[in-house]
């Protein structure tokens, strides 16, 4: 197969899997993390070459689950507000802490179709945003008008269901 065809089927096959084209998530992290794809790479734990491979089609996926797993940290981390502001300190530690995860991609953590497990997966990312007494007060603020997403932060808050 020529190469121009193989890059098609893999980006196809990348929108199949990953809901978009790798290359496209990558580019978004290094606008919003302010850093190079060599330094992306070795946060997600791959090499630079191997990234750029990810990135351009020429590989479909993405072997190591762990890195993976990497990527989406580094996604969830772009709205956390230090990093959203583009404050250095905060894109940095950000950084720092996702290179220095030992994440582990278990069944556990697969998405499933019932409420509680979508819900509970939501929990971390509310709470590297808010602290609980944050999740509590806006929970009474929006409860008379927004009851489900209310009682969603008041668990989230809590971590019981």
């Amino acid at each position: 197969m020529e190469e121009r065809k193989i890059v098609q089927r893999n980006l196809a096959l990348q929108r199949q899997w990953y809901g978009e084209p790798l290359g496209d998530r990558v580019r978004r992290l290094v606008v919003a993390f302010r850093t190079s794809q060599a330094q992306l790479a070795d946060v997600l734990g791959i090499s630079a070459p191997m990234l750029s491979q990810v990135m351009s089609g020429r590989r479909a996926k993405i072997g190591n689950p762990s890195v993976l797993a990497r990527l989406v940290m580094l996604e969830r981390k772009v709205l956390t507000p230090g990093v959203a502001a583009g404050e250095s300190e905060a894109i940095q530690q950000a950084l720092e802490d996702v290179r220095d995860s030992e994440p582990s991609v278990v069944r556990d953590n697969l998405p499933v179709g019932h409420r509680a497990h979508r819900e509970e997966s939501a929990w971390p990312v509310l709470r590297e945003m808010a602290r609980p007494s944050e999740l509590e007060s806006a929970a009474e603020l929006i409860g008379g008008s927004h009851p489900a997403l209310a009682e969603l932060l008041r668990r989230a808050a809590s971590g019981n269901r």
